[in-house]
């Protein structure tokens, strides 16, 4: 004992130091099992027969999440793709190279039915629930596979709205299989060289008739998601017999087409380069050049935008999956790390400070959850011929609400508990920085926070304002359910507080010209995002068995400001002055002030 007391005191100070900086790891278990949320939600709403079975599926789910899918996820991370142009006789090849992890991804992805289980409707309106139930759970050990998933869905869900055509058949059964032989992914590519949203003027691809009826397409696509995908849908301007094309959206067509040919030979694509991202680093991203790609036309002529619109619902759908999923896997890490990290004497979780930060991250989270499953429900309502006039306008209003407050909710929540770990956070290897990047492309892709609010705007348009009938009449009526539960009485007040100045907001603008209702788009959706999930939250507290925690979780997401733009309006935020102070505000000193 001597020697060994004299060995340590001749150990070098800074190795001595070094032992006990070690932290414990945060260990988490059957995600599923240990979601309070998601389990109360599913028991509140399944029918008994069809939640006995969905439990015995997610919490067999849950064990394989932890035993073999999370430490795929990480594989897939630490080796992503390689782009390999050239063989080594100089012949080009473009194989985008991809890990085992990768590819058993895929299989697993079948195996588990994460397209199939929404299209086999084997519990009618519900399927749609469970599957979205699953790849919430799978999101954030899927090393990046989610992403392909969504578009896999999308273009599955394209072709089952046009009916599943004779000449798709084949694809629709590849897309939906849980046959990992059989099982394909499909890509979505619409971005070109102009980049962005605005594909109706970005759009330069072309599309040659050939004489057998196909088509071959002529472009260049910018970013391609996924590029390692057997298929994808992709947008192009059919050329007149002289070589024309029409410009605008009107001129778009939807196209499918196979990657590669049966010999597994690239179909006249050009992979120019694998893009270099912040995140989404394990799934290949791509510009590529279309030459001569054969193709097949699958909407009406000029009508691919609108055909292509379904495909655009579900990848946002998708994306609020993603984002839901990223803030609950960090809130499950942080909340599990209190347990473990003593600082200043005492267990994190005992520092009332540090408990407040985690326990608001929880409350959003909370929220979007629950808007999240709101919006799966409409869709397997609208998908088995059950949804009402109302339930369609409502899903058409909360997709692209969800999408971009989901997506700026996530990109706050994930930074936030990255810094509940202290430095730990920030090191690369255990994690957490991972899913940082990872979630922040959410509030980009497939539309910016700003775009969806256009939007939303266009939806209330379209349907000449009955959907804000519909909006309030189905968020009165949730709020009608908490009436006698005393606890919430003070929330239920706030919730129809914000819809009164709401509907005060929507008269007021609808004098004030289009600059006023533009500029007020993005504090709008922020509202119309913030009421709904508030009356889901007190509707979910009202229940008869609800916890003090989920009445606690309603009444401190009402206590937010839950109508934002009426209040900028008060304070004339909206005003075509301050659209001309704004450019003030930002060029001042640039040189485009002069």
């Amino acid at each position: 004992q001597e020697k060994q007391v004299l060995e340590d005191l001749e150990m070098p100070l800074a190795r001595r130091g070094a032992e006990t900086l070690f932290q414990e790891q945060p260990q988490t278990g059957n995600q599923y099992l240990e979601d309070a949320l998601l389990r109360s939600y599913l028991k509140t709403h399944l029918p008994p027969k069809v939640l006995e079975e969905v439990n015995q599926d997610l919490e067999r789910f849950g064990n394989l999440l932890l035993t073999k899918i999370k430490p795929l996820g990480w594989e897939c991370e630490l080796n992503p793709p390689v782009f390999r142009q050239y063989d080594a006789w100089g012949q080009r090849v473009d194989h985008i190279v991809t890990c085992s992890a990768w590819r058993r991804m895929k299989e697993i992805a079948a195996e588990e039915g994460l397209i199939a289980e929404a299209y086999e409707r084997k519990y009618s309106s519900w399927s749609r629930l469970h599957q979205a139930v699953k790849l919430y759970l799978f999101s954030s050990s899927s090393g990046g596979f989610n992403c392909p998933l969504a578009m896999t869905d999308g273009a599955a869900k394209v072709i089952e709205s046009l009916g599943i055509p004779g000449s798709l058949k084949n694809a629709f059964d590849h897309l939906t299989s849980r046959d990992p032989k059989k099982f394909w992914t499909s890509g979505q590519w619409m971005t070109e060289r102009r980049g962005g949203s605005d594909v109706a003027n970005g759009t330069e691809t072309v599309a040659r008739k050939q004489p057998d009826g196909t088509y071959r397409l002529y472009g260049f696509k910018w970013f391609t998601s996924a590029a390692d995908s057997d298929v994808t849908l992709t947008l192009a301007r059919v050329a007149d017999a002289e070589g024309q094309v029409k410009q605008g959206s009107s001129g778009l067509s939807l196209f499918f087409l196979k990657v590669r040919d049966e010999e597994g030979k690239l179909n006249s694509i050009q992979v120019q380069r694998l893009k270099d991202k912040l995140g989404t680093r394990q799934m290949a991203t791509a510009e590529l050049w279309l030459n001569g790609a054969k193709a097949e036309l699958i909407s009406a002529e000029g009508r691919g935008v609108a055909s292509i619109s379904n495909m655009l619902n579900i990848t946002r759908i998708h994306n609020v999956i993603g984002a839901v999923a990223s803030m609950r896997r960090m809130i499950s890490l942080s909340r599990e790390y209190a347990r473990r990290r003593v600082a200043f004497g005492k267990l994190l979780k005992d520092h009332p400070l540090h408990m407040q930060t985690i326990a608001r991250m929880e409350v959003q989270t909370r929220g979007a959850f629950l808007l999240l499953m709101e919006i799966v429900r409409l869709l397997g309502l609208v998908e088995t011929n059950m949804a009402s006039e109302q339930d369609q306008l409502l899903l058409r209003l909360l997709v692209p609400v969800a999408k971009l407050y989901t997506g700026k909710q996530a990109s706050a929540v994930v930074v936030e508990a990255m810094e509940s770990f202290g430095g730990q956070g920030y090191m690369e290897d255990t994690g957490l920085p991972v899913i940082v990047r990872d979630t922040l492309v959410l509030s980009i892709w497939e539309g910016t926070t700003n775009i969806l609010s256009l939007d939303v705007l266009r939806s209330l348009t379209k349907s000449q304002g009955q959907v804000m009938a519909v909006f309030f009449s189905t968020v009165q009526k949730k709020l009608e359910l908490a009436s006698s539960t005393a606890k919430l009485e003070r929330a239920v007040k706030q919730t129809r507080d914000a819809i009164s100045s709401l509907v005060q907001f929507m008269q007021a603008a609808g004098s004030k010209g289009a600059v006023t209702v533009e500029l007020a788009a993005r504090d709008f959706s922020y509202a119309l995002a913030r009421i709904y999930a508030g009356a889901l939250l007190v509707e979910h507290a009202a229940r008869p068995d609800a916890s003090s925690t989920d009445i606690a979780a309603a009444r401190r997401w009402c206590n937010q400001e839950l109508c934002p733009v009426a209040a900028e309006l008060e304070n004339s935020s909206y005003e075509a002055e301050e659209a001309l102070l704004d450019s003030a505000l930002v060029y001042e000193g640039s040189p485009a002030s002069s």
